[in-house]
């Protein structure tokens, strides 16, 4: 009996020992990688040897066939009927590439009626999946992607590898399974709007509200020693030459605000001088418009609408066109067509909005330049939405914000918001925002599908804490060649939360890595 109960007591050592063992391990692969980093805390060019090329061809596929068919782009409202594709914990969005490994037979099915059907052909639907507890009915959002299949290998186990990329935002009308096992579903696709761009003279002559009464003056003095025909004739050829810079879509907004100012002209002429005096001391509080641009008034849910709600601007309404239009009377030859501050112009400018969160990610995360994706703010606003590192929830939610700028207001409040990375189950911080490291030219987050099929979104950081690995190193069917992973549970709760990626080579940096998977993260903001 003595015996018995020193053996387990010695077992129960041995595997404290173990476990100790594998924290120092995780502890010196640490400090390693700490020394890899310069001063700012990015990786040094000199101390990364990773191509980081080689992860964004998803090599652990194995050899996979080139489609060669490019699907054309669909009218916004167009309904389909499209194999649907569901994944729990993964958001696809548009440009995005999404890696399969179909195992199941419905989900076979459904990747080879895509294959084969006429009116879509290469192309299935892909929605998120959730549950609302961990026993709960499986749920599909109501929002997803169009991907289409750009490489294609059959397997003699009867299973596919695929490779697909987002293409088109979609609405999920229903879905069904045919008569096959596939799951198909209606979808309606969703018209994107055009990036907002401030019109060039909008405000160029728009004369500060403080300053109003001092112009009257001198417009009244012009006014009387016969200055008005020159003047109109100056205003009519800046008007003129103001809208032909217009888009369509910039002209009949532009029109229907001057409509809006002149109608309130007409039936505000009795405007109290005390309304005068409040606003210009509203304008002076504002201070510049450059000044006002860095913050901004709130976010927007994800039930956004694509149209700009007048009264949220302030624009249209009785109140705002009265401020506006009202010394138009007395100055329509000294004030531009300009309908609205140029801070309000500059808080909806996609370009400028654009821009601010182009120059915060590089500042957070280093590399790739963003300097292409200025020019294209839809694109950029998508970009940033799969690669930010946050829960898959928060993600759902940037897919189904319609418009570019509502889009790019909301990554902004998240870029300067979100810092830490918490466990979902016990909200012990993991990671820090700052800690991000890019080992794909897709950016430091990704989809990678394992060889059981299961689709993670994995962010990769160089730094972490509060985990422990789990198991020894395996090489096989690594996600990025070169590195070995190694399974790692939270410290706290003991939940899987990803893997600890290290290095074969000796030549190889980093030498370590932390993949951590986002359907596990909690998002903190501070």
């Amino acid at each position: 009996m003595e015996d018995e109960v020193e053996r387990r007591q010695i077992q129960q050592i041995l595997e404290l020992d173990d476990e100790e063992l594998q924290i120092e391990e995780v502890e010196s692969l640490l400090e390693s990688s700490d020394d890899d980093r310069d001063a700012t805390g990015v990786v040094s060019p000199d101390h990364f040897t990773f191509n980081t090329h080689l992860t964004s061809l998803h090599s652990y596929l194995g050899e996979v066939d080139d489609t060669r068919h490019r699907s054309a782009f669909w009218d916004g409202g167009a309904v389909l009927n499209l194999p649907l594709f569901y994944l729990e914990g993964v958001v696809l969005f548009p440009e995005a590439t999404l890696p399969l490994r179909v195992i199941e037979p419905n989900f076979v099915a459904a990747v080879n009626r895509a294959m084969t059907q006429v009116d879509a052909p290469y192309t299935m639907g892909v929605v998120r999946g959730y549950r609302d507890s961990n026993d709960g009915p499986l749920r599909l959002a109501k929002v997803g992607t169009t991907a289409e299949i750009r490489q294609y290998r059959p397997v003699e186990d009867g299973s596919i590898n695929v490779v697909t990329r987002g293409q088109q935002r979609f609405c999920l009308r229903r879905c069904w399974i045919d008569a096959e096992g596939a799951p198909f579903g209606e979808i309606q696709i969703i018209e994107e709007d055009i990036p907002f761009r401030t019109p060039r003279d909008a405000y160029a002559k728009l004369v500060p509200l403080n300053n109003l009464r001092g112009q009257q003056i001198l417009s009244l003095n012009a006014l009387s020693h016969g200055g008005r025909n020159d003047e109109n004739d100056s205003e009519a050829n800046s008007e003129e030459s103001f809208e032909n810079e217009l888009t369509q879509t910039e002209r009949r907004i532009h029109q229907s605000a001057i409509g809006a100012c002149y109608d309130s002209d007409r039936t505000d002429e009795s405007t109290s001088s005390a309304d005068d005096n409040k606003l210009s001391e509203s304008d002076s509080q504002s201070g510049s418009p450059c000044d006002t641009d860095s913050t901004f008034l709130g976010s927007s849910p994800s039930g956004h609408k694509k149209q700009v709600r007048n009264s949220d601007l302030g624009i249209g309404t009785k109140s705002m066109a009265r401020k506006v239009a009202e010394p138009r009377s007395h100055l329509s030859s000294t004030l531009s067509r300009a309908f609205a501050p140029v801070w309000v112009y500059r808080m909806y400018d996609s370009f400028c909005l654009a821009q601010k969160a182009a120059d915060m990610w590089k500042q957070i995360v280093g590399t790739p330049s963003m300097d292409g994706f200025v020019k294209k703010p839809d694109l950029l606003s998508f970009y940033i939405a799969s690669k930010i590192p946050i829960s898959d929830p928060t993600r759902q939610e940037l897919l189904e914000i319609d418009g570019v700028s509502y889009r790019l207001r909301r990554e902004i409040e998240l870029l300067e918001r979100l810092d830490r990375v918490r466990c979902k189950i016990c909200k012990t911080v993991i990671a820090r925002r700052s800690d991000m490291l890019v080992m794909s030219t897709d950016g430091p987050m990704g989809a990678y599908v394992n060889s059981y099929g299961y689709v993670h979104e994995v962010m990769t950081f160089r730094k972490a804490k509060g985990l422990v690995t789990s198991g020894r190193p395996h090489e096989e069917y690594s996600w990025f060649p070169g590195y070995a992973w190694t399974i790692i549970n939270c410290a706290s709760c003991d939940v899987q939360m990803g893997w600890l990626f290290t290095a074969t080579n000796e030549k190889l940096k980093p030498k370590s890595f932390w993949g951590i998977r986002s359907s596990q993260v909690k998002d903190e903001m501070r």
